[in-house]
């Protein structure tokens, strides 16, 4: 009983490494999709302008206009990123049950 407690301890221990690592490898691959849907080529289109675009003549109303628009785009391009993400603690409590029921 006591080798089995020290496994889990040192499974559990060893779990704790491996979400650090995926996330740092993750982040230095850029995943960029080969087609990118027209919607999404378009709302980045339109970022561009928009940060291209001479601002110094338009009013404060206006302005407040732009930086709205943007807000929303940015947000929507946000939401188009569907993923499935998992905490540590949802995998280690699948990984309790898959060990307590097998």
């Amino acid at each position: 009983m006591k080798k089995l407690s020290s496994y889990l301890l040192i499974i559990v221990l060893s779990l704790g490494s491996i979400p650090t690592t995926i996330s740092a490898t993750e982040k230095n691959h850029v995943n960029v999709p080969k087609e990118i849907p027209a919607e999404v080529q378009f709302k980045l289109d339109r970022l561009d302008n928009i940060k291209n675009m001479d601002k110094s003549d338009l009013s404060s109303a206006e302005k407040k206009e732009l930086r709205k628009e943007v807000k929303a785009i940015k947000a929507d391009l946000r939401s188009t990123n569907n993923g499935l993400y998992l905490s540590f603690g949802a995998i280690l409590i699948i990984l309790l049950l898959l060990i307590l029921l097998l």
